[in-house]
């Protein structure tokens, strides 16, 4: 009856932590957690420049996202515009609300397809802007 009671106790309290975490990766939900809209932010020229530093010829797309709040979001985000080999870098901004992404030059860039990318992930494309660096 002692170790029932002790089981008990044990589930009972990890369900009260479990209630109390505001991010529940099982689910990937957020409670509490505010995310920024990048449509309204502007991306930093000094972020940029950093980023296009040592690519040499690409496609650069500037995405604006919602739904981002945390480091597990842009993980996510990240592996999966990795899974395509004509991805040369990407570079997720939290604060910013944006996703920069290096294509090789002979991807046709898909704002469809990057939509789903961030629907798959929880969060929402709302723009883009494609630059090219020859």
């Amino acid at each position: 009856m002692y170790k029932i009671f002790l089981a008990f106790i044990f589930l009972f309290t990890g369900s009260l932590h479990a209630m109390d975490n505001p991010h529940d990766h099982g689910s990937h939900k957020h409670n509490n957690m505010t995310a920024t809209d990048g449509s309204k932010t502007v991306l930093d020229q000094k972020i940029y420049n950093d980023f296009i530093a040592d690519l040499g010829t690409s496609q650069i797309v500037i995405i604006d996202v919602n739904g981002m709040v945390c480091d597990f979001c842009a993980r996510g985000i990240e592996k999966t515009f990795y899974d395509d080999k004509l991805v040369k870098k990407v570079l997720v901004s939290l604060e910013k609300g944006k996703v920069l992404v290096a294509y090789d030059n002979a991807k046709k860039v898909d704002f469809g397809e990057i939509k789903n990318i961030f629907l798959s992930n929880g969060q929402s494309a709302t723009g883009m802007i494609l630059k090219k660096i020859t």
